[in-house]
C-alpha cells in the first residue's frame, strides 16, 4: 500500500470513503421504509434533555458575559463620576480627603466585584460547558455506529434469505455484524449511564451560579451602600457649612483695568462710596452782600440751590425772574457777584441705586442695554463660539438678547468688563454663559 501522509494509507481512506457510501445508501433506504431502523426512544428522549441543557448554557454563558461587559462598562462610568466630583471638589471645601477616599475606595470595590465575578461565575460556567463538545461529538458517533450496526444486519439478512447461499460470505457477513453491534452497545451504554447524569448535574450548577452571583450582588451593594452613606455625610457636612459660612471669591482684574472697575460689594455688606460731583459757590465776603429784600447774608460756603421763595418768584417773573432769582445782589442791585466756582467734592454715595442720578451716571458709561452686573463663582470653559470663557472672579456686564426667543432657561448674555472697558465694543466680545456659574453683584 502506497502511503499517504502521517499514518494514513490509500486503503485507510478507501475503507472509510466505502463506510461512508454504505451509511449514505442505508440512511436513504430508511428514509424510504425500504429498511428497518433501530429505535431507542429512551436514549432519543436523553439526547433532547441533552441538546436543550446545552443551549440553555450556551444561552446563560453569553448572557453572563454581556453581564460583566456592563459591571465593567458601570465601573468606568463610576469612576469618571467619582474623578469629576474630586475635581469640582474645592480645596477649601471640608471633606475634600474624604471625597478621595471614598473614591478610591468605590474604584476598588467595582474591581473587586468584577473579578469575583469572573472568577466564582464565568469560569465555573466555562468549565461546566466544557464538556459539551466531547459529549456531542460521542453522540454522533454513536449515531454512525448505529447505522453500520443496522447496515451489517441488513447484509446479513439478506445473504441468509438469498436463494443461493454462500456460507463463506454468511459467515463474514455474521462476524462483522457482530463486531459493528459490540462497538454500537459498548458507546450506547457509556452515554446511556453519562447523559441522565449531565441532564441532572443542571440543578446543582444553576443553583450553586445564581447563588454565587446574588452573594456577590449583596456584598457589593451593602459595602458601596456604605461609601454612598459617607459620601452623603460629607456632602451635608459641606451644604451646612457653606449655608454658615462665606467662601469670597476675588476678582483678578489686569493692572489696565483695575482703575476703572467698579468693586464688587464686600463680605460684609458694607455699601460701596463712589465720587459725587457737588458745585460749591465761593464768592467774596463783603459786609454788603445779603440776600433780596434785606434777608440775612449768605455764607459763603452755602449752595446755589433757590428757596421756595426765590423758586415761587422765578415761577411768576419767567425766565429772567427765576435768573434774577439765582443770583445775589448788592446794596445798590446794579453790581454783580463774581462767576460762582466749581469745586468737586468727595461725598459718599450708594451705588446700589439710592441716588438716581448717580445711578444714571454709572450707567451711561455701560454697554447699551446694560441690566446688571455678575462676578464668575466658578471657572467656565466655552464649548461653542457663541460662548465666554470664564475664570473664577471674572466681572460680566449683562445685557438683554436681541431677540428674547432666543434665550435658553439658565444662560445670561453679557460681555465682560474688562473686556468692555479695553475696546468699549461688545459685537466681537460678548457671548452667552451659564447663570448658575455666577452670582449678581450689581
Amino acid at each position: 500500500m502506497a502511503e499517504m501522509g502521517k499514518g494514513v494509507t490509500a486503503g485507510k481512506i478507501a475503507s472509510n470513503m466505502q463506510k461512508k457510501l454504505t451509511r449514505a445508501q442505508e440512511k436513504v433506504l430508511q428514509k424510504l421504509g425500504k429498511a428497518d431502523e433501530t429505535k431507542d426512544e429512551q436514549f432519543e428522549q436523553c439526547v433532547q434533555n441533552f441538546n436543550k441543557q446545552l443551549s440553555e448554557g450556551s444561552k446563560l454563558q453569553k448572557d453572563l458575559r454581556t453581564y460583566l461587559t456592563s459591571v465593567k462598562a458601570m465601573h468606568e462610568a463610576s469612576k469618571r463620576l467619582t474623578e469629576c466630583l474630586q475635581d469640582v471638589y474645592e480645596p477649601d471645601w471640608p471633606g475634600r480627603d474624604d471625597t478621595n477616599k471614598i473614591g478610591e475606595n468605590n474604584d476598588l470595590l467595582w474591581t473587586d466585584f468584577h473579578q469575583k465575578l469572573v472568577d466564582q461565575a464565568l469560569l465555573t460556567m466555562d468549565t461546566y460547558l466544557g464538556q459539551f463538545p466531547d459529549i456531542k461529538s460521542r453522540i454522533a458517533k454513536r449515531g454512525r455506529k448505529l447505522v453500520d450496526y443496522d447496515s451489517a444486519r441488513h447484509h446479513y439478512e439478506s445473504l441468509q434469505t438469498a436463494k443461493k447461499k454462500d456460507d463463506a460470505k454468511i459467515a463474514k457477513a455474521e462476524e462483522e455484524l457482530v463486531k459493528a453491534q459490540k462497538v454500537f452497545e459498548e458507546m450506547n451504554i457509556d452515554l446511556q449511564e453519562e447523559l441522565p447524569s449531565l441532564w441532572n448535574s443542571r440543578v446543582g450548577f444553576y443553583v450553586n451560579t445564581f447563588q454565587s452571583i446574588a452573594g456577590l450582588e449583596e456584598n457589593f451593594h451593602k459595602e458601596m451602600g456604605k461609601l454612598n452613606q459617607n459620601l452623603n455625610d460629607v456632602l451635608v457636612t459641606l451644604e451646612k457649612e457653606h449655608a454658615t459660612s462665606t467662601y469670597p471669591v476675588k476678582a483678578q482684574p489686569s493692572d489696565s483695568t483695575k482703575a476703572n472697575k467698579t468693586p464688587s460689594s464686600p463680605p460684609d455688606g458694607t455699601p460701596i462710596t463712589s465720587p459725587e460731583i457737588k458745585v460749591i459757590n465761593h464768592e467774596p465776603e463783603p459786609s454788603t452782600l445779603e440776600a433780596p429784600g434785606g434777608g440775612i447774608p449768605k455764607s459763603p460756603s452755602q449752595s446755589t440751590e433757590a428757596t421756595p421763595a426765590e423758586a415761587e418768584g422765578a415761577g411768576k417773573g419767567g425766565t429772567a425772574g427765576a435768573e434774577a432769582a439765582a443770583k445775589p445782589e448788592t446794596d445798590s442791585g446794579s453790581a454783580s457777584s463774581p462767576l460762582p466756582t466749581v469745586v468737586v467734592e468727595n461725598v459718599p454715595a450708594t451705588v446700589n441705586g439710592t441716588d438716581e442720578n448717580t445711578a444714571v451716571s454709572e450707567r451711561s458709561d455701560m454697554p447699551p442695554g446694560f441690566l446688571f452686573k455678575v462676578q464668575a463663582m466658578h471657572d467656565y470653559a466655552a464649548t461653542d463660539n457663541d460662548e465666554l470663557q470664564l475664570k473664577a472672579g471674572d466681572v460680566v456686564l449683562v445685557i438683554p438678547f436681541e431677540n428674547p426667543d432666543e434665550q435658553d432657561e439658565g444662560w445670561l448674555l453679557g460681555v465682560k468688563e474688562s473686556d468692555w472697558l479695553q475696546h468699549k465694543a461688545f459685537d466681537q466680545c460678548r457671548g452667552v454663559f451659564p447663570e448658575n456659574f455666577t452670582e449678581r453683584v450689581q
